[in-house]
């Protein structure tokens, strides 16, 4: 079977018998893993494969049916698959009564970014904890061998963000954008959650709409992916594909991240986030968040918090709580999808 059959297979597929058939379904899966693995095409073709080999990984997980995984201090009821992104497959999971998401590297490739992640974590749980609701509860991290084909993926067990929604999520559901009332409470918590990243020394290096998730009642934000997260002063090492245009100058040249490349990145994201026309006072906040001379931008998240704080009480007035309704079709994260 070549490349281009194996894919043309999947996409039809509509049940794991469709590719699996009865007689000897892990030969079938080896091959087809073979077959489609990102790591055996030409560059050009491995968009096409990492598709094909998650929806080979979906299929085989429904022929299998809910497995348990274990690590040196727990076991996980495997669930469905929540949502794929660049890096990860998540899957909803079940431990001593806990919902878990598994946040399971794709490909073996991507592993060390996985164990980034959980380092970061672990530095974030030591902060204050007022502010650790701001960022993801890991609760286990651990190599796991994928027993047909041999491969080892990093498996990061987060706390499930129950009732939240990515922005990406909102963007997609709210084309025309927000009233700029309610993305400043959004702003003034993103700001917090960087706040408490650059307490540690870590700038988060993708902050883009798929990795804020809020709670649009209570009004809660959790910063999420710390993949791609590095120690101040060093470069990051990849950006998030499709937001590519949205980054810092010195991300792109892959010079020293600061704390104000979070900054520009969260700025750019709060703008896409915001319906015209944008208080001009609260767009010339923004432009001195975008400028592109690193020394010459904000690096200080809670400064800057109160510099926003300033702005809105001359636009607005005093603060007042403002609920937030989403419309019903906003999907709870992490089922967005890719």
């Amino acid at each position: 079977m070549t490349f281009d059959a194996a894919v043309r297979l999947l996409e039809r597929a509509s049940t794991p018998e469709d590719v699996f058939g009865s007689s000897s379904p892990e030969r079938v899966y080896r091959e087809l893993a073979k077959l489609v693995h990102p790591d055996r095409v030409a560059p050009d073709r491995a968009a096409v494969a990492a598709e094909a080999f998650a929806r080979l990984s979906t299929l085989w997980s429904a022929r299998t049916g809910p497995a348990t995984i274990t690590s040196r201090t727990a076991s996980y009821r495997v669930g469905q698959r929540l949502a794929v992104d660049e890096l990860a497959e998540y899957r909803s999971a079940e431990s001593d009564g806990h919902d878990v998401v598994l946040k399971v590297a794709r490909l073996p490739v991507d592993n060390d970014l996985l164990r980034g992640e959980a380092r970061c974590l672990r530095a974030l749980d030591s902060v204050d904890p007022q502010w650790t609701a701001y960022v993801p509860e890991l609760r286990d991290s651990f190599t796991y061998r994928d027993q047909a084909t041999g491969a080892d993926h990093v498996v990061n067990v987060l706390d499930h963000p129950q009732g939240m929604v990515s922005l990406a999520a909102v963007q997609a559901a709210c084309p025309s954008g927000l009233d700029p009332r309610d993305a400043a409470w959004v702003w003034r918590r993103l700001l917090v959650s960087l706040g408490v990243a650059h307490l540690t020394g870590l700038v988060h290096g993708a902050v883009v709409p798929d990795n804020v998730l809020i709670q649009a009642e209570q009004h809660g934000l959790v910063l999420t992916n710390w993949c791609f997260a590095v120690p101040d002063g060093e470069p990051v090492s990849a950006v998030v594909t499709r937001y590519r245009d949205w980054y810092a100058p010195e991300i792109l040249t892959r010079c020293a991240a600061t704390p104000g490349s979070d900054i520009y990145l969260a700025t750019r994201c709060m703008l896409a986030l915001m319906r015209d026309p944008v208080p001009g006072p609260l767009r010339a906040f923004a432009r001195g968040c975008l400028l592109a001379a690193p020394k010459a931008r904000p690096s200080d998240a809670w400064d800057l918090l109160a510099e926003l704080d300033d702005v809105l009480g001359h636009i607005y007035g005093p603060r007042r709580f403002r609920p937030l309704a989403l419309p019903a079709t906003v999907p709870a994260w992490p089922r967005q999808g890719r």
